[in-house]
């Protein structure tokens, strides 16, 4: 943080912070810039961590996807590239703009980090993450939490109990991607769900499905994530495709019967291909992940079999539900988070470690403001 001596006002005040900063592919800067202000309507909110996302990732390498480009400002937001990046964050109240009555200084909050025209309604059954130019704050402008601090509109700022620490609150955001995951797929307590690939949305969708009564097999190639869905409990059976086939013990563990939901979360053909052939009849197949290229399906095993293919994206009106569970202590966050690090090492610590060696990491969460 600079602090600047105000003379005139005879006191001490703070006007720029850290922020990592998203120029283009491959650039990303950690820079001094202006703090935020707190307009009506917002909340100010001191970030306390914020996790790397698969988004982020794919931003860094193959970018701008979501950001807008330099010189192509966001028809909401107005902004384009340089923005701040983050969009998993967990933080601490610092101030409210008028008009809010319902946050209070002090109070531990989540962000459910949205960009979408104030005309949106938000409300139980509004499609909000669907509506036209949508987008996320810490991608499309308007902030984000790979900085120090923050001002979002009312409407996104979910409080949580204090009994969650801060650290494990970040990965509330990714925990509702599963969450919606979950609800668009059908699945209902007593199903066996197939989730291919146990990257972080992987694991804490499975973590979602677990808690939601659920048995969960899980298909996946890397030792470190295939320890991480022991450990953390989320996975009844682990399977690895290099080891087993897969299909042949999907059919073995349910019977002959298949899995009744299979949720895609790698953006690797070779899964969607497994999780089609693994499923049930009538079943359900959910694409979770983000895919760069275009993928092929065996259309006629979908026919054959009268399978439900299902897309989703991110979350709607999710995050309270998410926040119960963690909150009851049906989700365990903790072991999810493999790395903390802090700002300055975004890149080298954060990026390169999840790009060049992800087998030493799951979850990577960075702490913007030294304490």
């Amino acid at each position: 943080m600079r602090i600047l001596l105000d003379i005139a006002n005879k006191n001490v005040r703070s006007i720029t912070m850290k922020a990592a900063r998203f120029y283009d592919r491959g650039d990303i800067r950690i820079e001094d810039i202006p703090e935020p202000v707190v307009e009506p309507g917002t909340v100010g909110i001191e970030v306390a961590w914020c996790g790397i996302c698969g988004t982020d990732l794919h931003e860094f390498m193959e970018g701008p996807i979501f950001i807008p480009p330099c010189g192509h400002p966001h028809p909401i937001s107005k902004e384009s590239a340089p923005v701040t990046m983050g969009h998993e964050f967990s933080g601490v109240v610092y101030a409210v703009g008028e008009g809010v009555s319902d946050i209070e200084v002090g109070q531990h909050v989540v962000v459910e980090p949205y960009i979408v025209a104030d005309d949106v309604p938000t409300g139980p059954g509004d499609k909000y993450h669907l509506s036209k130019n949508m987008n996320f704050i810490g991608l499309g402008g308007r902030g984000g939490g790979l900085s120090e601090k923050i001002a979002v509109k009312r409407r996104w700022v979910h409080p949580i109990s204090k009994d969650i620490p801060l650290d494990q609150a970040a990965l509330i955001e990714p925990l509702s991607v599963g969450h919606h995951a979950f609800t668009r797929s059908g699945a209902k307590a007593g199903d066996v769900a197939l989730v291919g690939g146990a990257g972080p949305i992987g694991l804490l969708l499975s973590a979602i499905l677990k808690a939601k009564g659920l048995s969960v097999i899980v298909t996946e190639l890397s030792s470190a994530r295939k320890q991480k869905a022991s450990e953390s409990g989320v996975a009844d059976h682990i399977l690895d495709p290099s080891e087993v086939d897969v299909v042949e013990e999907v059919m073995k563990i349910t019977d002959g019967r298949g899995v009744d939901v299979a949720f895609e979360c790698s953006s690797v053909n070779k899964v969607l291909d497994t999780l089609v052939a693994a499923t049930t009849s009538a079943g359900v197949v959910v694409i979770v992940s983000i895919w760069s290229h275009p993928a092929t399906v065996n259309v006629h095993s979908v026919v054959m079999k009268e399978l439900d293919v299902r897309g989703t994206i991110a979350y709607c009106n999710d995050h309270q539900e998410t926040i119960r569970l963690v909150e009851e202590g049906k989700i365990d966050l903790e072991p999810f988070i493999t790395q903390r690090i802090q700002l300055d090492d975004l890149v080298s610590k954060g990026f390169d470690t999840l790009i060049h060696n992800n087998e030493s990491a799951v979850k990577i969460i960075v702490q913007p403001r030294i304490s």
